[in-house]
């Protein structure tokens, strides 16, 4: 894969690159993929439910709102999404589990962690728009990441 550095030099202005610092914490530093979105606040029923379902090579991007208070993802549920094909999760908001995430091929990119389990109610919104760190995350845009931060095409 090219490095979103290298992306960002070919590609320019057709790319928005994601302002947030985000922790690496899955076992694959580089992915790609899709974007498929899910907007809740400390309630990751429609994490668990989205990434239990065919990923196809896709990214399920979370906006947590930045809260801290629990966590959106751990290791069954990220297990899952190895399962399903999933090739990675960017989360606004924190996981948990981190040893266990980090030996998983997926994807992990996180405000940090929070031992807290989240609500399982389902509250929140599949497949909208969403927006933060100066990026709109528009479902099925393509999204790279690695190392050096997360670029989304416009």
């Amino acid at each position: 894969m090219t490095t979103t550095a290298d992306l960002y030099d070919e590609r320019g202005d057709e790319l928005q690159s994601l302002e947030l610092q985000l922790q690496d914490l899955g076992g694959r530093m580089r992915f790609s993929g899709p974007v498929r979105t899910i907007r809740c606040r400390n309630d990751n029923g429609l994490v668990k439910a989205t990434l239990a379902t065919p990923g196809d090579g896709a990214v399920l991007v979370v906006d947590g709102g930045g809260s801290m208070a629990s966590a959106l993802m751990g290791d069954m549920i990220a297990a899952s999404a190895v399962a399903n094909g999933w090739a990675g999760v960017v989360i606004n908001g924190p996981v948990r589990d981190r040893t266990a995430l980090a030996a998983l091929d997926l994807g992990v990119k996180a405000l940090g962690s929070n031992p807290r389990k989240s609500a399982k109610d389902g509250a929140g919104e599949a497949d909208a728009v969403v927006s933060f760190g100066g990026v709109d995350f528009r479902p099925g845009a393509m999204l790279w990441a690695d190392e050096d931060g997360v670029l989304v095409a416009r």
